[in-house]
């Protein structure tokens, strides 16, 4: 029987932060390689680069933090238990291993639960499976850590050096993928970069058309799109500040330049947020890197009865 006098407020201190450390770096991971999945296996009506990028950053930080503060109170827990063996029977502790158990239980069968229904449905397709695959690994191998951690009657010090330099070398190769996949933290930043502009173009163009349509012809310039009234000011570059390149080329062709620091294809670039309306996903927006001038025609046959092109944008040439 545990001998309450052997259980401080350090115990109880260490034993939930160390268990919610523990929580934290297992979705961290979870959420993590699901990302990968989503990258790698792209839904072309669910791809959008930036949250994967973000969760991708999430999961990365997290995981940095709590993997070695989940290892640092593990080792102190189980130092003091070293020297009080009774702490072994703490009930909060007893508590906390079997929730964990249970949790993890739970999980792997509804993931395999998942796993055969839409097998039966037929949808069973290479990202799902990968997805199902991730949960089912890491629910297996936290409900064995957890089950070992139960029966053992004696911890080695060497095991738990052993068991925690695993973890790190998983931890550690496992966001080192993420700079592979989603790239590094600059090549992000410039991703972001070019999806503001990608954003800009999209913008100002609708504009030029609203111009065109009021006035029957182009903007000379880009500062003539300004209105105090409307509040609409042409947007810069992101980086440079300076104004984005346009060129008129003929009484319905104009075209959009700018530098961009990344390549993007068109399945990454349909699905950017655009500001207006349902003109998000018309125009191809590929890319290269470097810089890339985009060449767009207005057909007067859309627009020469339209009284508002703001509010039914439609596709240009």
């Amino acid at each position: 029987m545990p001998q309450t006098n052997n259980n401080t407020p350090k115990d109880v201190f260490l034993h939930l932060f160390n268990i919610f450390t523990f929580y934290l770096s297992v979705i961290a991971f979870i959420t993590l390689w699901v990302q990968y999945v989503n990258k790698l296996f792209p839904d072309n009506l669910t791809y959008y680069f930036d949250n994967i990028s973000n969760m991708f950053t999430w999961s990365s930080a997290v995981l940095v933090i709590t993997v070695p503060a989940f290892i640092i109170t593990t080792w102190l827990l189980e130092k003091d238990i070293k020297k009080v063996p009774e702490k072994k029977d703490f009930i909060l502790r007893k508590w906390l291993l079997y929730f964990t158990l249970f949790i993890a239980g739970v999980t792997f069968v509804i993931d395999l639960i998942t796993f055969v229904m839409y097998f039966f449905r037929g949808e069973l397709t290479t990202r799902f499976f990968l997805k199902v695959l991730v949960v089912l690994l890491v629910a297996a191998a936290v409900f064995v850590y957890y089950l070992w951690e139960l029966k053992r009657k004696e911890k080695i010090g060497n095991t738990l050096k052993f068991l925690s330099t695993i973890l790190a070398v998983v931890v550690i190769g496992s966001i080192t993928v993420g700079f592979f996949v989603v790239g590094t933290p600059k090549e992000q930043r410039n991703r972001k970069f070019d999806t503001e502009r990608i954003q800009d173009f999209t913008n100002i163009q609708t504009h030029i058309i609203d111009y065109w349509s009021q006035k029957e012809k182009l903007p000379e310039n880009l500062e003539q799109l300004n209105n105090d009234i409307s509040g609409f000011t042409a947007p810069k570059d992101p980086v440079s500040g300076l104004n984005y390149e346009y060129n008129v080329k003929g009484d319905l062709t104009f075209e959009l330049c700018a530098n961009f620091d990344t390549t993007l294809s068109q399945d990454e670039t349909k699905n950017i947020d655009t500001y207006y309306y349902d003109m998000t996903t018309t125009q191809n927006w590929a890319h290269e890197k470097g810089h890339v001038c985009f060449e767009r025609t207005i057909d007067p046959e859309l627009y020469k009865n339209s009284d508002n092109t703001m509010l039914n944008p439609k596709v240009i040439r």
